[in-house]
């Protein structure tokens, strides 16, 4: 096939052609299955066998890829490529048969989440009977200032990368009581680092409050989870002597 058109976009001064020509000559060896020459991907690709030799020669030297004498194969340094997809999927996974046991003990929706660019992106969910209009589901994204989960992932960032989301997003009031001033969320920020856990008291949606913790992994904090309640029906009291506790420790069985 022919991917001349996918390799090269010369309407876009940023996009880099050699870059994109490397790793689709890597995605070529990756999914031949079998030792493949030069030829065979330059004819699959429909790139200059001269650009392929290049393409392949540097991803040997970084070992990406290996060569035998029936051509190259792959080899296992590629796998580091995927291994942070990778251990999200299995820490997902791992945090499904947590979330539904916290679910049936409190009996309240429970979520984990996952900081995706600038959003909130749900990754494994137990849901009761529905509490929130905002139809949640593994896969949703939202913005992450007014949520207890995205408060906790901002919280494990640095200063300067809180300061770079806030100037960059634009903060809207989704309820009368959504915080929108910077120098608050800020100061926020830091308070949830210093507690290890941030309450949302009706600011994502009206009559629904949420607290959220840290699932910590070897570079700090990788995920959030937490358990979302109806203002009306849990006090805030409850929320910190139940709640939480229990919430804590089934986040704990999944730092590693």
């Amino acid at each position: 096939m022919d991917m001349q058109g996918e390799l090269d976009r010369p309407g876009d001064p940023e996009f880099m052609s050699s870059l994109a020509r490397g790793l689709a000559v890597m995605r070529c060896v990756a999914e031949s299955g079998r030792p493949v020459t030069i030829a065979d991907v330059s004819r699959r690709l429909g790139l200059s066998r001269a650009a392929v030799r290049r393409c392949l020669h540097t991803l040997n030297l970084l070992g990406y890829v290996g060569q035998d004498a029936q051509g190259y194969v792959v080899r296992r340094q590629a796998l580091s490529l995927g291994h942070p997809y990778l251990s999200l999927n299995a820490l997902a996974a791992r945090a499904q048969p947590l979330l539904n046991r916290l679910r049936d003990m409190l009996g309240e929706s429970c979520s984990l989440g996952l900081m995706e660019e600038d959003h909130l992106l749900y990754v494994a969910r137990a849901e009761t009977a529905r509490i929130m209009s905002i139809g949640l589901r593994v896969g949703s994204r939202i913005p992450l200032y007014p949520t207890s989960m995205g408060r906790v992932l901002l919280a494990g960032c640095s200063r300067e990368a809180q300061e770079a989301y806030l100037a960059r997003t634009e903060l809207r009031p989704l309820t009368g009581r959504t915080v929108t001033d910077r120098a608050k969320l800020l100061a926020i920020f830091q308070q949830v680092a210093a507690q290890g856990h941030a309450v949302i008291d009706e600011e994502l949606e009206d009559g629904v409050r949420s607290v959220a913790v840290p699932v910590r992994g070897r570079g700090g904090v990788v995920a959030a989870m937490n358990v979302g309640m109806s203002a009306a029906r849990v006090s805030m009291h409850e929320l910190h002597e139940r709640i939480l506790p229990a919430l804590r420790e089934a986040a704990a069985e999944l730092d590693g």
